[in-house]
């Protein structure tokens, strides 16, 4: 289930000294409904899906990073896309801030925390309400800590 990927994400960002976490983000049937089109990218956003990457743009824990199989021209227009809906991601297909290391090389899978993905399960018609509230839980739980 996402909202324990979330919740464990952030357990061990914790218990790392972690300042933040990162969620990779697939595009079609995910954040858009896929059109299928060779000619236009696909823009009908999922319920929730534009308002929890906005809220997940927001957060200085959180590097959103555009997980796609979009050809290149693509992922430029959808980038210009989801920039004008106040969507930020971070990076398209990388993260440069995690380097190989003594058990992880990156050069070929991306590190990422958290994967917001079609095929690995999740429904982009109910499941960006449970990212919402998993992510206001941690938000919420993490404050009360602090006061």
């Amino acid at each position: 289930m996402i909202s324990k990927a979330i919740d464990k994400a952030f357990c061990i960002a914790e218990s790392r000294g972690w300042d933040k976490i990162y969620v990779a983000v697939d595009i079609h049937d995910t954040i858009v409904a896929s059109n299928y089109s060779k000619t236009s990218i696909s823009t009908t956003f999922y319920p929730m899906a534009k308002k929890v990457l906005q809220y997940l743009s927001r957060r200085k824990d959180v590097v959103l990073i555009l997980y796609t199989c979009s050809h290149p021209e693509e992922s430029v227009l959808y980038s210009k896309f989801f920039e004008s809906n106040d969507i930020h991601f971070d990076y398209i297909n990388c993260n440069p801030e995690v380097e190989n290391h003594g058990y992880g090389c990156y050069d070929k899978k991306i590190y990422f925390n958290v994967l917001i993905e079609d095929k690995a399960g999740f429904d982009a018609n109910v499941d960006w309400e449970v990212v919402f509230d998993a992510f206001q839980e941690y938000h919420l739980r993490s404050y009360s800590s602090t006061e």
